[in-house]
């Protein structure tokens, strides 16, 4: 006989990790519809009012992942207390940061955006507090947010829907490749952003830890932020 309590259980594990990146999604399809109605002169403001809305996403995102954070189970941060495994992570983190920095040869899916540039902000206070919280949502919030999308759910969905039945780190050729890709497809350097979604992929492989992903995955973003902030690329942003 079906167990009833099984479904509702089930759905409600998918839900809590895949509602944050799905709300940080729908941020960014808002985002892009209102640049595309500003380009077409559909709206009359200033292109910087786009960048108001990433601190409302961080928070909000930031608010989902704290609702849902009891239920994470697979995030363990005693694992980050194995010293020679979080010292390679954080190395390859860097690693990562190196390619992708240097992937800007790549094929885009579209135009690349022109990136968050906090020099067209007005100085002061605003500029100050809009630029924490990119950065802040950037190593903070970003990877959590994917690192339980792709590499706690997705990864396990695609090997067995009863995905919490499957241990973390668990291999199969297809929901390697496809996480990856899609993974890839998610950023606007796709080639850049499938190399590093092949990385964060073989270091969940390797620790069987999803927080020792989040680390790797936080590092890029902090060393990226702290790049693109000491030399204007903002594209990179």
């Amino acid at each position: 006989m079906t167990n009833p309590v099984y479904f509702p259980r089930l759905n409600m594990a998918i839900y809590r990790r895949t509602v944050p990146f799905a709300m940080f999604m729908a941020f960014i399809a808002l985002e892009e519809s209102f640049r595309y109605a500003i380009q077409q002169h559909w709206l009359d403001l200033p292109i910087t009012t786009l960048f108001y809305l990433y601190p409302i996403k961080t928070v909000a995102v930031a608010l989902l992942l704290y609702k849902h954070s009891p239920f994470y189970h697979e995030i363990r941060i005693q694992d980050l207390g194995q010293l020679w495994s979080t010292v390679s992570v954080v190395l390859i983190g860097l690693l990562t940061f190196a390619i992708w920095v240097s992937a800007d040869w790549v094929v885009t899916l579209a135009s690349p955006p022109g990136g968050f540039n906090p020099m067209l902000l007005p100085d002061g206070v605003v500029r100050v507090l809009m630029t924490a919280f990119r950065v802040a949502g950037a190593v903070l919030v970003v990877p959590i947010m994917e690192e339980v999308f792709w590499r706690s759910f997705l990864l396990r969905y695609l090997v067995d829907t009863d995905f919490e039945s499957i241990p973390i780190g668990s291999f199969t050729w297809s929901s390697f490749l496809i996480s990856t890709v899609l993974f890839g497809l998610e950023h606007h350097l796709i080639v850049a952003g499938t190399i590093a979604g092949v990385v964060y992929s073989l270091i969940v492989y390797k620790t069987k830890s999803i927080a020792q992903c989040i680390l790797a995955h936080a590092i890029t973003n902090f060393a990226l932020a702290c790049f693109v902030l000491f030399t204007g690329k903002w594209h990179f942003w």
